[in-house]
């Protein structure tokens, strides 16, 4: 988890074609990272990138920021999505996503925003403080706002209860989108897709024009989900098989996966598909565990908010970005006419 302040969150930002976001924790401070007993509070943005432009926003508005990373390197989850999509509402253009990424990127260099990668925001305090951990050891930071934009879970295949062994070769879509574009791995040769949504349907179109086999993609739902545009550019041009209102019953396999049992909701009728990975694409979770000990009857302070896929799940990348810009707009002006208003007194 990493903190940030600033207005959006790294979720399945994807311009028509939405990724899938990995739990990625992060957080949004107004503060700095300084010894707790310094009373200076600064800006402290922990979100990638969609949110990127907020915090130049805020940095234009006078308040030092502080962008707090987990990763390596700024980028989220745009780094992992190849595919094009992104940018077509803000720039009219059609991107993929460390295209995307790179429009922002170069604002917060040039920002002087504090930047902090490989570092996780660990929990936020009442007393509007975070706990960071980064190559610097453990810090606690003051903050006047948190924004957190930690963008959401995937749904763990534990969670759906299919009967079977465990064996190699399950994987959630984002983290098979992962190893495959970051890390260059070759995770299986036939494969059967569960979930029929955005982020099934794009890794779908990846693995079968990388050679290898998708031999099923199995919806619960009487047809697909997902935008439309993605139905026609992978699930058709692509020929995925599709077979509605159908799931997986059993796993297959010891070692390894060599098979699933499917099962059609309607007939009950069971028949064996033959693969040796397995990839679930069955939906997203916000992710709030940083704003949980304070949420009460749904509300949250004043001085935390939340942005972009951890609010509520979001199909466009550019409707993120401009969430986050209006957030930094609003929070920035909240900021100055109060530091107007003391200056008065």
């Amino acid at each position: 988890m990493a903190a940030a302040l600033s207005i959006c969150e790294p979720v399945c930002p994807t311009g028509d074609s939405p990724c899938q976001n990995i739990k990625q924790p992060k957080a949004a401070l107004i503060h700095e990272p300084v010894c707790p007993k310094d009373a200076s509070p600064c800006q402290n943005i922990k979100q990638l990138n969609p949110n990127l432009i907020n915090r130049n926003e805020r940095n234009g508005n006078g308040k030092r920021v502080l962008l707090s990373e987990h990763e390596k390197e700024l980028g989220g989850i745009l780094r992992q999505c190849l595919h094009r999509g992104f940018g077509l509402g803000l720039f009219g253009e059609n991107l993929t996503g460390p295209e995307y990424a790179a429009k922002f990127i170069p604002k917060i260099k040039d920002s002087g925003i504090i930047v902090q990668t490989g570092t996780t925001v660990l929990s936020l305090s009442p007393d509007k403080t975070a706990l960071l951990s980064g190559r610097n050891g453990l810090e606690r930071v003051k903050f006047e706002h948190c924004i957190l934009a930690v963008g959401c879970r995937e749904r763990s295949f534990e969670s759906l209860g299919i009967a079977g062994t465990r064996p190699a070769g399950i994987f959630t879509a984002g983290t098979a989108q992962q190893m495959m574009n970051l890390g260059g791995y070759r995770i299986g040769k036939r494969f059967v897709i569960l979930g029929s949504g955005d982020i099934g349907q794009i890794m779908a179109r990846q693995l079968t024009e990388s050679g290898l086999e998708v031999a099923a993609m199995l919806e619960q739902r009487d047809r697909p989900g997902g935008l439309a545009k993605n139905q026609r550019d992978c699930l058709k041009a692509c020929r995925i098989p599709l077979f509605t209102r159908t799931t997986i019953d059993e796993v297959l396999g010891s070692g390894r996966v060599r098979g699933v049992i499917a099962r059609n909701l309607d007939s009950g009728r069971r028949w064996e598909i033959p693969c040796d990975t397995i990839l679930t694409a069955t939906g997203l979770v916000p992710d709030r565990a940083l704003c949980r000990p304070f949420e009460k009857n749904g509300a949250l302070p004043p001085w935390l908010h939340l942005c972009g896929n951890c609010e509520s799940v979001h199909d466009i990348a550019d409707n993120v970005t401009k969430e986050a810009t209006a957030l930094g707009y609003r929070l920035a002006k909240d900021l100055l006419r109060k530091k107007d208003g003391l200056a008065r007194d």
